[in-house]
């Protein structure tokens, strides 16, 4: 990262608080739509893309929700629910068409940062079959889907991934859905490119920088407290004032936002979770399984708990990940402080993290059980999905903290929010993002809908270059299936040529 010189003043038009993937997209399409407009990012970290952004702190693959069982909810009458599907599908297809405008434009310098890899799902037992069918026969039927295979035929899932099946009881049903137009995405590697971009254009990219309070001044500004980390700097505190604010510092999101005080805030509160992965870049192992493979949720475990066998590909190198396994740290961020949790604490949502925590008893006995499991325990989870695994294969590794948003519904008791949210204030002059999954896969979508919250005015003038870069946020509403047009499809320019990208 170049090393840029600070401005004579200290006052700008946008800082972006954390050097995430957020603020990395969200900086890129203010930097294209107002080129005058001067813009700031700080970085607590001497890094960006360290903290949830990092391909090993979050799951990656690009949630396009053609794997992702969570996202096909059965209801009461049997039938498959598949709207959510539909919607973070067409999100993802955003992010790409995206990604392929600022490719053209010379922002990204090269697609090392997204791979092709098929996306499946992996189930054992007749129920779980039978659901799989069903699923498959509500998505296929959608144009957006139309390419999924579905086959209950050991042979055919063989031939798609081999160490699902091999050392399998034979008496076992199962049954697995492909995509073959899937992908694997390393969202740090793509943060940097984003952030070099905006450097280049302009922007001050300010790491191992700080920020620790905001305060609304009279004219409509924010005064930012501004904490310099390096060991060798001369002033230690400085104050920036900023026309709007984003705030996009993961799971420290939450005590910047309240210490803004804006009243968007009140109650919500946060929970989070930390996770373990089993990692393997044993070359034998990663050549016989190219796929992001999704099984289903034991009962009762929350969506966060769904195992997944995943190929990732990190710095050019290939691995199989699994997990997650779950833990619990009282920490906000990885690399944060151990009393983000209790210093989240205020009066007005006190009663949403209460009432969620009730609401929620079994995801306390998940977290708890995962904790006390042994490691040869942990260990059977990956054995269901690959008979053959053998522990001297796989490391253990930490993954990233997520924050579970905790709000209150329409009635005002609180609830876990397994989505991410957009909190702005009403004149737009801050937001910020909480929430984990599907997160980094739908960050364009994100930002577009942070844009028109807190800039309606500009909302008309921007709308045609918005639509140049992403043609679908123009063309028929969603629900009438026009965004799955086939010229749709064709209009991201990613990843649609497997053997271009080596499969």
């Amino acid at each position: 990262m170049a090393a840029v010189t600070p401005r004579p003043t200290d006052q700008v038009d946008v800082v972006l608080i954390g050097g995430g993937i957020m603020s990395a997209t969200l900086g890129t399409l203010l930097q294209q739509l107002e080129p005058t407009w001067t813009i700031r990012l700080y970085e607590r970290l001497d890094d960006v893309a360290l903290e949830s952004s990092n391909p090993w702190n979050n799951a990656g693959t690009g949630h396009a929700a053609l794997c992702e069982l969570n996202y096909t909810p059965e209801r009461k009458d049997g039938s498959i629910d598949v709207s959510k599907a539909v919607t973070i599908n067409e999100q993802f297809e955003v992010s790409r068409e995206y990604w392929h405008h600022l490719l053209t434009e010379g922002a990204l310098t090269g697609t090392d940062f997204l791979q092709h890899t098929p996306h499946m799902t992996f189930v054992r037992g007749a129920e779980n079959v039978d659901f799989l069918r069903r699923r498959f026969e509500a998505l296929s039927a959608h144009p957006l889907f139309k390419d999924m295979e579905f086959s209950t035929d050991r042979d055919q899932i063989a031939r798609w991934a081999p160490l699902l099946v091999e050392g399998r009881d034979e008496s076992e049903p199962v049954a697995a859905t492909r995509n073959a137009a899937g992908t694997d995405v390393d969202f740090g590697a793509l943060t940097h490119q984003l952030v070099d971009s905006l450097v280049a254009r302009g922007a001050e990219v300010h790491l191992q920088h700080e920020v620790t309070s905001l305060r609304r001044t009279r004219d409509g500004r924010w005064r930012l407290k501004v904490k310099d980390r390096s060991w060798n700097a001369a002033n230690r505190t400085r104050t920036v004032s900023a026309r709007f604010v984003f705030v996009g510092a993961g799971g420290g999101a939450l005590p910047l936002l309240q210490s803004s005080g804006i009243p968007e805030i009140r109650g919500f509160g946060g929970f989070p979770i930390s996770g373990e992965f089993l990692r393997t870049s044993d070359p034998e192992l990663v050549a016989r399984h190219h796929a992001k493979v999704y099984g289903m949720a034991d009962v009762g475990a929350p969506p966060m708990s769904v195992p997944h066998l995943d190929t990732r590909v990190v710095d050019g190198r290939q691995y199989l990940l699994f997990g997650p396994y779950a833990g619990f740290s009282p920490k906000y961020l990885k690399r944060g402080k151990y009393l983000g949790l209790v210093t989240s604490l205020r009066l007005h949502n006190l009663t949403s993290m209460l009432g969620a925590g009730l609401r929620n008893i079994d995801l306390t006995q998940y977290l708890v059980g995962e904790l006390v499991s042994r490691p040869e325990t942990k260990f059977r989870t990956l054995q269901a999905f690959f008979p053959q695994a053998h522990p001297k294969d796989w490391e253990r590794i930490t993954a990233g903290q997520r924050v579970q948003v905790i709000k209150r519904d329409k009635n005002g008791k609180g609830v876990l929010e397994f989505g991410t949210e957009v909190v702005a204030a009403a004149d737009g002059s801050i937001a910020g993002l909480l929430g984990a999954s599907p997160g980094a896969s739908t960050a364009v979508s994100a930002m577009v809908e942070l844009l028109g919250r807190c800039f309606p005015a500009k909302a008309e003038a921007w709308r045609p270059l918005l639509a140049q870069m992403m043609p679908s946020l123009d063309g028929v509403p969603a629900d009438t299936g026009g965004l799955a047009s086939e010229s749709h499809a064709d209009a991201h320019g990613l990843v649609l040529d497997a053997e271009a990208y080596g499969a």
